[in-house]
């Protein structure tokens, strides 16, 4: 009765992806340069020509803006807290008043902002806003090249959470890695975020993004470069493959996005039943299925993007004004999407990854800034022009993926391959989470060099 059933449900997948897939589905038109213009106010006439000039810059935050911090902390109201709690309601308050003593204290903004200026900062002009970029040069011995690599942050997140990895990536041979890895590592912080102007026109999305930093690399003087990222890093980085394959030498991603579509949803069906008819591995099955345990994590964690898609500006007014309501907001991501067992910690589990310091700066650097409405606003901006159709696009160029065990939903290397046809490498990493640049620097490192090593071994193949 059972190979019946399976039989069965395997006759229906297949049914339902022969109606389905080509009737409901479109394919979406090819992405194309569009005349942007982010600036405030009118868009300038076309012989106006833009300031190209690309100029250093320091982190230099004023002694007003720190005074108006420690006031706001020291004046923070706190709520009771429930019994027998720990960060399964959110952030947990004993917690945060442990931290905001700390940061009242004995955190050091001025040594943390000698650190982020350890690696050299500048902006330029793109599209009328400033877009703020660092640029890591390895040193080079003579004869010896180095491979530009593009990495772009996501959403809480930003440059600094690259700089544990950097110096793995331009000094390989101090890292585990050999000389023939070194890379030339060029990180912008996308516009809204951190210290990119703020887009000052609605509409601002990942292939927006992608577009302007295709501009930038352009701008540097690089002709074909790789690139790589996570979060929303993840999608401008492919969007940008899809505008200009052509300058793409391969993409790499922590956490690739699959889009559901009619032949998606066959072979997530099809999985169920018949695992290996659908490419799936044993160690994917118990990662995919059941899937409502999937949705269930998804409701429970996803309120977040409900509300920033839907009204940013609305929670932006109490996060942008509350020091420890921000850093509540954030980190709280830290603790769950490192990894959903810190919800049944005290801490959130939060200091076996990261330092009170590296939390903290990660949540000046938008308070700072005054970016996290802005940086919200990119989850309204997916839905409102062609963002989403992204995702069900075919990527052409070399692409790697490291799939780490505690991200935010698994995709299996065979769907995956469904979008990124010319897929090269896939790795199922042996720890981590959603913020792998920042938890764990060494693998991530060590995975985009792998990658990269098979890309330049097949580039060498055909030629």
């Amino acid at each position: 009765m059972g190979w019946k059933l399976t039989t069965f449900f395997v006759v229906v997948a297949v049914a339902i992806a022969v109606l389905f897939s080509g009737v409901l589905e479109t394919p979406p038109e090819p992405l194309e340069f569009q005349d942007n213009y982010w600036g405030r106010g009118a868009k300038p006439s076309p012989d106006t020509k833009e300031d190209e000039k690309v100029y250093g810059i320091i982190v230099n935050v004023s002694d007003s803006a720190i005074a108006d911090l420690k006031n706001r902390l020291l004046s923070t109201r706190f709520f009771e807290a429930l019994e027998d709690v720990q960060f399964q309601y959110g952030f947990h308050r004993d917690y945060m008043i442990d931290l905001v003593n700390y940061w009242k204290t004995q955190y050091d903004w001025r040594k943390q902002e000698a650190y982020l200026n350890t690696f050299l900062h500048y902006k330029t002009k793109i599209e009328g806003i400033d877009v703020h970029f660092i640029r890591v040069k390895p040193k080079l011995k003579p004869g010896q090249t180095a491979k530009p690599l593009l990495l772009v942050h996501g959403w809480p997140g930003s440059v600094f959470e690259f700089y544990k990895m950097i110096p793995m990536l331009v000094d390989p041979t101090s890292h585990g890695g050999s000389e023939d890895d070194v890379f030339e590592v060029i990180a912008p912080s996308i516009p809204g975020y951190g210290f990119s102007e703020v887009p000052h026109k609605k509409g601002f999305d990942q292939i927006a993004a992608g577009q302007m930093f295709l501009k930038l690399m352009e701008r540097l003087g690089f002709e074909k470069f790789y690139v790589q990222g996570g979060d929303w890093g993840a999608l401008i980085t492919r969007s940008m493959a899809l505008l200009k394959p052509s300058v793409i030498k391969g993409l790499h991603m922590n956490m690739p996005t699959v889009k559901f579509s009619a032949v998606y949803g066959f072979y997530l069906m099809l999985g169920s039943v018949a695992p290996s008819l659908a490419g799936l591995k044993e160690e994917d099955y118990d990662k995919v299925y059941p899937a409502s345990r999937q949705l269930f994590f998804t409701l429970q964690e996803s309120g977040y993007y409900h509300l920033q898609a839907s009204k940013p500006d609305t929670v932006g007014f109490a996060l942008n004004d509350s020091p420890v309501g921000l850093a509540a907001y954030i980190l709280e991501k830290f603790s769950t999407w490192t990894n959903p067992a810190n919800r049944d910690l005290s801490d959130g589990g939060l200091e076996k990854y990261y330092t009170k310091d590296d939390m903290l700066t990660s949540v000046m650097i938008y308070w700072l800034t005054g970016t996290i409405t802005s940086s919200m606003r990119f989850y309204k901006e997916e839905f409102a022009g062609k963002a989403m159709e992204t995702n069900r696009m075919q990527v052409t160029v070399p692409t790697g993926i490291a799939s780490f065990p505690h991200e935010l939903g698994h995709n299996p290397e065979a769907f995956c391959r469904l979008f990124h046809p010319n897929l090269v490498h896939y790795t199922l990493m042996p720890d981590g989470g959603h913020f792998a640049a920042k938890e764990k620097p060494a693998l991530l490192a060590e995975d985009i060099r792998t990658f990269v090593k098979k890309v330049e071994s097949l580039k060498s193949k055909d030629e």
